[in-house]
């Protein structure tokens, strides 16, 4: 009896599993191509391309509202910590050294105004 029943189960699983991976018609992964490409060329055109141009209208306006400010220098301990120096520029300073918000161990450079 027990192995009737697995035995239905597992015919069950197949024979759905088989139904549930059957494509209709023409898609993208059918192996045919009549038509699959469509539908990712509209979806560049109307879905990804507003959508990268949205983001940077974003982007933009939301850096164009106010003027950033610096986050305060608070001296922990754990923070910054210069075991080694870096191999480049005066060594105090990382590779992608931002002197607006990237703080040094003894705070903040002075940024010139323009």
């Amino acid at each position: 009896m027990a192995s009737f029943l697995q035995y239905s189960a597992r015919r069950f699983l197949q024979t759905s599993a088989r139904r549930a991976a059957h494509i209709e018609g023409p898609s993208a992964v059918s192996g045919g191509e009549e038509g699959g490409y469509k539908v990712w060329r509209n979806l560049t055109f109307f879905v990804a391309f507003p959508s990268i141009a949205l983001c940077m209208a974003h982007c933009y306006m939301a850096h164009n509202k106010k003027e950033h400010e610096r986050p305060p220098f608070v001296k922990y301990d754990y923070m910054y910590i210069r075991t080694k120096r870096f191999p480049w520029g005066d060594g105090n300073k990382s590779l992608f050294h931002n002197p607006h918000v990237n703080a040094l161990p003894d705070g903040y450079e002075e940024i010139e105004e323009h």
